[in-house]
C-alpha cells in the first residue's frame, strides 16, 4: 500500500488500495452488497460507519487483517512460470470475457465456463488452481469462493494477464478496456 489509510479515507481510494475490501465490509458488516447498504466512492469510511451505526476504528482494523489474510491468495506471475516449467503444475483458469479469452490468453489457459466450474469443483480439492482476470482486480472474491468450496490451493495471478505479459511472456499482447 502506498497510501496511509483512516476512517477519512473515502471509500474508493479506500476499495483500490484494498481489493478485497469489499468483501470483508460485506462478510462481517453487512456493507455494501445491495441497496440497502451501498456506499459512494466520495463517501469516507467515518461517514460510511456513522450512518450504520459501526465503530470506524473496528472497521478500519478489520480492513486491514483482511487484506493481510488476502496477501496469502495471490501468486506472482515469475512463480506460476516457474510452477509450469518446473514440472509443479497449475492448472489456469481464465475469468474474463468470452472475447477477451478469444482475443489472446496465456496459453495452455482454460476459459471458465459452468461446465467447467463443475468439473473444477468435482475434481481433486489438491490441484493447484491459478485464476486470472485483466489486470488481477477482482481475482480475489473468485479465490475465495473456490478455496470456501474446498479448493485450498487455489491462487489469484497478481497482475493478472497484463501482469504475465509485463512479467514473464511479453509476446501476449496487452490492452486496455474501453467502457462506454
Amino acid at each position: 500500500m502506498t497510501m496511509e489509510l483512516s476512517t477519512e479515507t473515502r471509500m474508493g481510494d479506500l476499495m483500490e488500495a484494498l481489493p478485497g475490501a469489499r468483501r470483508a465490509l460485506f462478510a462481517r458488516y453487512h456493507l455494501g452488497g445491495c441497496q440497502s447498504c451501498a456506499f459512494s466512492n466520495e463517501e469516507t469510511l467515518g461517514e460510511l460507519c456513522g450512518r450504520s451505526e459501526i465503530d470506524a476504528e473496528e472497521v478500519l482494523a478489520h480492513l486491514l487483517e483482511s487484506h493481510e489474510h488476502d496477501a496469502g491468495m495471490w501468486v506472482e506471475p515469475a512463480v506460476v512460470r516457474d510452477w509450469l516449467a518446473g514440472g509443479d503444475g497449475a492448472r489456469l483458469i481464465d475469468l474474463r470475457t468470452r472475447e477477451e479469452h478469444e482475443a489472446v490468453c496465456i496459453g495452455g489457459s482454460e476459459f471458465f465456463t459452468q461446465e467447467l466450474q463443475q468439473q473444477v469443483f468435482a475434481g481433486d480439492p489438491g490441484v493447484r488452481i491459478v485464476l486470472y482476470d485483466h489486470q488481477g482486480r477482482s481475482v480475489l472474491d473468485q479465490v475465495a469462493w473456490f478455496r470456501g468450496h474446498g479448493l485450498g490451493e487455489t491462487y489469484g495471478l497478481r497482475g493478472g494477464i497484463d501482469g504475465w505479459s509485463r512479467e514473464v511472456d511479453g509476446s501476449v499482447p496487452r490492452y486496455r478496456l474501453e467502457i462506454d
